[in-house]
């Protein structure tokens, strides 16, 4: 079995055009039925605003594995020095059962977050050929920080400018060079979400801030979930989900809309429906997208699996018995 730890991961390095492929091929394997993933459990005890989150699953397609993601998320952590996140996935050989992986990293599931924004940026600028853009990203934890490489990385020389905001004043020293010149720390949540026609919302704040509706075309990564109030987005008619009976759950926005303006899985759109049948086609470029993903634990499992096997073929890691 082979061990990867985060220092392995920053060696194999993250190539985005690559990872947002992983998770693009999975969206693909699960809608033909190739998949099996079980509604996750949350595991929480003495204080709630902790929790763990078994995550398992199998994908078939290029993949064959079958697994699971374990992950903590301590918000308190922050206060005592360490990491917000934890995780550990664990891959099996879908025919034997038989473990042939871990990587004890957050890095591999921050990664997969944000190659789910790719994928949806990438569907976004096919379905709107010629449009640029002016990032926003709120928060700038690991996972704000990786969207910015990962826009900076496929979509830089499409991106007019970006902006950051944070509660902490962000450290801008040494970002991607693609965006290097073009990048600025906002004074105020409120100017980035002015100033922004693609706002990536990653942090994890507890009290629902943003409400002001979006302003026309634009594209709402609503990573961390919970940002939005519904005076913000319920007037939002194009709106995707990863999986509706994951994400309408835990007082996600999603759930909020479901409970105070009525949102409906029928009037969603799915990933799949997004990658497989061109969605995002038949809503007019004016028309504000709202994209809220719970994480799919298929798409933790392609991930870790694409950087097992570059990690093995560049001889990084360590084989266990």
């Amino acid at each position: 079995m082979l061990y990867l730890n985060d220092s392995h991961l920053r060696m194999v390095g993250l190539q985005w055009n690559e990872l947002v492929n992983s998770v693009e091929h999975a969206v693909t394997v699960m809608d033909q039925g190739d998949y099996a993933q079980p509604l996750k459990p949350y595991l929480r005890y003495k204080d709630p605003a902790n929790r763990i989150i078994a995550m398992p699953a199998y994908i078939g397609g290029d993949v064959q594995a079958a697994g699971l993601k374990w992950i903590a998320s301590f918000p308190g952590n922050i206060h005592l020095g360490l990491p917000r996140a934890h995780s550990v996935t664990v891959l099996n050989n879908a025919a034997s059962g038989v473990p042939y992986a871990i990587i004890n990293a957050p890095l591999a599931s921050a990664a997969r977050t944000a190659a789910v924004s790719g994928l949806v940026l990438r569907h976004y600028l096919k379905a709107h050929p010629g449009r640029r853009m002016r990032v926003g990203i709120i928060g700038w934890g690991p996972i704000g920080q990786l969207h910015f490489d990962m826009c900076a990385e496929l979509y830089g020389d499409l991106i007019d400018s970006a902006l950051v905001y944070d509660i902490r004043e962000p450290k801008l020293d040494n970002i991607h060079s693609a965006l290097r010149g073009k990048t600025l720390a906002a004074s105020t949540w409120q100017q980035l979400y002015a100033e922004s026609d693609v706002v990536i919302t990653c942090t994890v704040s507890s009290n629902r801030y943003i409400d002001a509706p979006p302003a026309p075309g634009t594209l709402l990564l609503d990573v961390s979930l919970r940002d939005f109030k519904a005076e913000a987005i319920g007037a939002v008619k194009a709106v995707i989900v990863d999986d509706w009976n994951e994400v309408c759950r835990e007082n996600t926005d999603i759930e909020l809309l479901h409970k105070e303006c009525g949102l409906a899985k029928e009037q969603t759109r799915s990933l799949a429906d997004v990658v497989c049948r061109e969605a995002l086609a038949g809503w007019g470029h004016d028309e504000p997208v709202l994209f809220c993903p719970m994480g799919m634990a298929s798409f933790d499992l392609t991930v870790a699996d694409y950087m097992v096997r570059r990690a093995e073929a560049l001889g990084i890691g360590v084989g266990l018995e």
